[in-house]
């Protein structure tokens, strides 16, 4: 006996035969009808796509007016970054330019204190030069002083012994005076 399902699976097997079916089907009239009509639910009708499509361009303008107000919220927060990045490169090359005057300034001292350095090497070597050359007028000074020292102890035995030469050239002119007369 052949059942439901032999019938579907020789359908499915010849192509011809599927054609000849639907042909015997839609040129019946109450057959065509009700196909149609079950169709026909699963159908959008011309009024259902004008509801849709207006439903569609609500949703698009509504998204275009947001993305536009999110694009305009962004250029203008864009343009915002654009003038803080343009003052910052500005301060960024300001700070580079100072780095390169302090710079300059700092190699200038550098060359400045290394002449000083030069300079008070050559001030310490005069002051050590001067230093002997005092302690070489000490030596002289207080050599001089030993020979002031001599030199009027032996002025002290002159003047006495002139002195003592001359009181007793007195005594004896004394003398020899009292001795005449």
């Amino acid at each position: 006996m052949l059942t439901a399902e032999d019938v579907v699976r020789l359908f499915e097997a010849d192509a011809r035969a599927r054609r000849r079916l639907a042909e015997l089907l839609v040129s019946e009239p109450d057959v065509r009808l009700a196909v149609i009509n079950a169709v026909l639910r699963d159908v959008a009708t011309k009024s259902d796509l004008e509801a849709l499509r207006r439903e569609v361009r609500e949703s698009v303008e509504a998204v275009r007016s947001e993305v536009l107000a999110r694009v305009s919220a962004l250029e203008a927060r864009v343009s915002e970054l654009s003038e803080r990045v343009a003052r910052l490169e500005g301060a960024f090359t300001q700070l580079v330019e100072r780095i390169g005057d302090l710079d300059k300034r700092i190699d200038a001292l550098d060359k400045r204190i290394d002449a000083l350095d030069k300079r008070i090497d050559g001030l310490d070597k005069r002051i050590d030069a001067l230093d002997r050359r005092i302690d070489a007028l000490d030596k002289r000074i207080d050599a001089l002083e030993r020979r002031m020292d001599y030199v009027v102890r032996v002025s002290w035995v002159l003047v006495a012994s002139v002195l003592a030469t001359l009181l007793a050239q007195l005594a004896l002119a004394l003398l020899h005076t009292l001795g005449k007369i």
